[in-house]
């Protein structure tokens, strides 16, 4: 059965008609949002790096922060949203800058739970570019326990992925969190809690 076929019967299910004006094209639109919002899937991470390494004499910090990302909880398939903060220490390459916001959205537009977007970033960026440490930092409103269950509307989450440099200096570890300045996260509390909140409701 075509997506278009199944938003169309999920209309019908929850009491709509189809037929009416205002969803006659809500199908086509709903699998064109699905297919862009989940485009990650598709994406090669060769290809979105596109060979951006450069070889280059500089081992400090490189940070991008405030990247948006926009992503869908897999649990309810409700967005969440907010930001990404991004650094690491190079050994002998560094990334072309626009790079990093084009892997978290390889990593955003999927069915996600922040906890592993967070992880397959961090991961990717020591895969691909072998630096010294790598460090992300996500924050984010999720919209499936601020609309529905605990209806917490100010609540956010955060989630971090320290690696190398970054979890075994706390130094290191210091000056990027004291650099991203993220609301609520201390040098003490940088790991998220195992709990899932939205699971549960």
């Amino acid at each position: 059965m075509r997506v278009q076929d199944l938003i169309r019967r999920l209309l019908i299910e929850l009491g709509e008609n189809p037929d009416r004006e205002g969803l006659a094209r809500t199908p086509a639109r709903v699998e064109q949002a699905l297919r862009f919002l989940t485009g990650g899937y598709d994406a090669n991470i060769d290809d979105v790096l596109n060979d951006a390494l450069f070889t280059v004499d500089y081992n400090e910090m490189v940070i991008v922060k405030d990247i948006d990302f926009y992503s869908l909880c897999e649990h309810h398939l409700l967005p969440f949203f907010g930001k990404c903060h991004v650094a690491y220490i190079p050994r002998k390459r560094v990334i072309g800058l626009s790079k990093i916001p084009r892997l978290v959205d390889v990593f955003a537009r999927r069915l996600q739970i922040q906890e592993r977007m967070t992880n397959e970033i961090a991961e990717t960026i020591r895969e691909k570019v072998d630096p010294l440490g790598v460090a992300v930092v996500c924050e984010g409103t999720h919209l499936c326990m601020s609309m529905r269950g605990v209806e917490k509307q100010n609540s956010f989450a955060i989630t971090s992925a320290m690696l190398g440099a970054f979890r075994d200096n706390a130094r290191t570890r210091m000056e990027f969190l004291e650099l991203i300045k993220v609301r609520g996260l201390t040098t003490t509390s940088m790991v998220p809690s195992p709990g899932l909140a939205c699971v549960s409701d």
